[in-house]
């Protein structure tokens, strides 16, 4: 494998879901764990994550929710083909088969990410770094052309692809979890053209479904970073003198990955979630799994001794 310089963002998603999700994330950041943050903004501790990535200077991107609790949309509160009968958001498999049926107005999921873009630059003073979709509801069919024509709109350059090399071989995955990752893979595949056309730009590789919650570990993140940049860049050319311009320009390469994270302490329900209190993975111990092994600091020495350097969507230029 080439020697390459590793760019690894490091992603801490659901940044605003309830207080002890940011009490983890900010942990994680001021640990070296994560050097990125995804805001909820219809989460219930929303404005607290926005006031605590200014204390702390944390990169912030929005994380655009059409699936879980409420909309921030004010029209769209009473009365929406984006909810279901209680008054709230589809859910993650909701929203799917609302879509796979016909039964959502594209120009209601427009005003509703174009409310939560408005919202975050309310919260935070600046409009998102990057911005992705909760539970990668970004890159559904019809939802991923109108996600992608609000981020030309705001001028929002970066947004997450979830295509992760090697995921079909991880059999540590859970059968109905793998089927689900397989459909976002599916989707994602046929929204790169999409984003392209708008001039949207993500990392070179994405990382974080093979380490996800209980799956994660230092041997796995550091196996899929190997792995995933052995697909990405071509076998060094052994024929190539030293020295060489050939050899030259390989030794100095670099790829760019996103790292996708859900670290927290665990909610404590009636507190937390997106207006209809927190769902199960977020009060399992697997977010608090994922906070104690992004903060190792033996992750952090392997990071040094490869040549990976944690860094934000914002250091990635335009």
């Amino acid at each position: 494998m080439p020697r390459a310089a590793v760019k690894l963002i490091v992603t801490g998603d659901d940044f605003g879901y309830c207080p002890r999700r940011n009490q983890g994330i900010v942990e994680s950041f001021l640990s070296g764990g994560v050097s990125n943050v995804s805001l909820l903004v219809n989460g219930s501790a929303a404005s607290d994550a926005a006031q605590l990535a200014r204390r702390y200077h944390i990169p912030i991107g929005l994380h655009a929710n059409l699936s879980e609790g409420s909309p921030v949309c004010p029209a769209l509160k009473a009365k929406s083909t984006l909810l279901n009968e209680e008054g709230f958001f589809h859910g993650k498999m909701g929203i799917r088969r609302a879509l796979a049926d016909g039964l959502l107005n594209m120009s209601e999921v427009k005003h509703e990410l174009t409310a939560q873009v408005d919202l975050f630059r309310e919260l935070t003073g600046h409009l998102p770094q990057h911005m992705d979709g909760h539970q990668h509801v970004h890159v559904l069919p019809e939802i991923r052309n109108v996600f992608a024509q609000v981020l030309e709109d705001y001028g929002i350059t970066y947004t997450r692809v979830p295509i992760e090399p090697d995921l079909p071989r991880c059999d540590w995955i859970d059968p109905h979890l793998m089927a689900f990752y397989l459909g976002v893979e599916k989707d994602s595949l046929n929204t790169v053209d999409v984003f392209r056309k708008h001039r949207i730009r993500w990392p070179d590789i994405y990382i974080g479904l093979s380490t996800m919650g209980k799956n994660m570990s230092i041997a796995n993140i550091l196996g899929a970073i190997d792995n995933a940049t052995a697909a990405y860049l071509p076998e060094e050319d052994s024929s190539i003198p030293p020295g060489s311009p050939s050899c030259s320009d390989q030794e100095t390469r670099s790829v760019t990955i996103e790292l996708m994270t859900h670290p927290g302490y665990p909610s404590v329900p009636p507190v937390g979630g997106c207006g209809e209190g927190p769902d199960d993975f977020s009060q399992s111990w697997e977010r608090l799994h994922e906070l104690e092994t992004l903060k190792k600091a033996e992750l952090q020495s392997h990071y040094r001794t490869r040549n990976i350097q944690l860094c934000a969507f914002k250091d990635l230029g335009m």
